[in-house]
């Protein structure tokens, strides 16, 4: 049976692929909708609905945000539906998307810098983030999206990198301190992006 970051991880890929297939479809390349795929979300959405209790603050982020883009898309999917069905021209499903996803991210990025000076974060702690790779993804999303909404530059920050950066870090404190734990924190301090790293005893 897969774990809940599998499943959240099978989650995120089948958006992915919906969007891939029904842009195919809205483009003439298939003659049917992807109806599959979304009956596998949707039993998903209900599952994980319903034990929500079950997910970490993570997790629930992550799905969280997963399912606000998913319900997105299956509006526009239905009016697009709609559309070619009664013949009319219609917007390329693609640029609708990209849309949807620039303004999750936005508004993900937002919520981190709403007060701009005061503390408002996303903290992550860990001690062995080389096991830890949902963590440390979702400290790389908050980042990311931290630094878009705040217009910072975001072209030199890759996913590798800043895993690398991190477990780097985390060990380097550990055996300075001799602490266990470390907790990341980003937040936006006169409209700039921090990311902090703090000892916990």
């Amino acid at each position: 049976m897969a774990t809940i970051d599998e499943d959240l991880g099978q989650f995120e890929r089948d958006i992915r692929q919906l969007k891939i297939e029904y842009d195919q479809y809205f483009g003439g390349g298939r003659k049917r909708p992807p109806t599959e795929i979304e009956w596998r979300l949707d039993i998903l959405v209900k599952r994980y609905g319903e034990r929500g209790g079950e997910l970490k603050f993570a997790q629930r982020f992550r799905f969280n945000n997963l399912s606000q883009t998913y319900a997105k898309y299956k509006d526009i999917f239905r009016k697009k539906i709609a559309q070619k069905e009664e013949g009319k021209v219609q917007r390329h499903f693609g640029a609708a998307a990209r849309e949807i996803e620039a303004a999750r991210a936005k508004k993900e990025a937002e919520d981190l810098a709403a007060h701009p000076g005061e503390p408002k974060t996303f903290r992550m702690t860990c001690s062995e983030p080389e096991s830890e790779t949902e963590k440390v993804e979702q400290l790389y999303q908050a980042f990311l999206q931290a630094k878009q909404a705040a217009g910072e530059a975001t072209g030199k920050l890759s996913r590798s990198g800043f895993n690398e950066f991190v477990l780097k870090k985390t060990k380097e404190l550990q055996k300075q301190k001799n602490c266990k734990e470390v907790e990341y924190v980003v937040e936006v301090v006169e409209g700039q992006v921090k990311l902090k790293a703090l000892v916990k005893s």
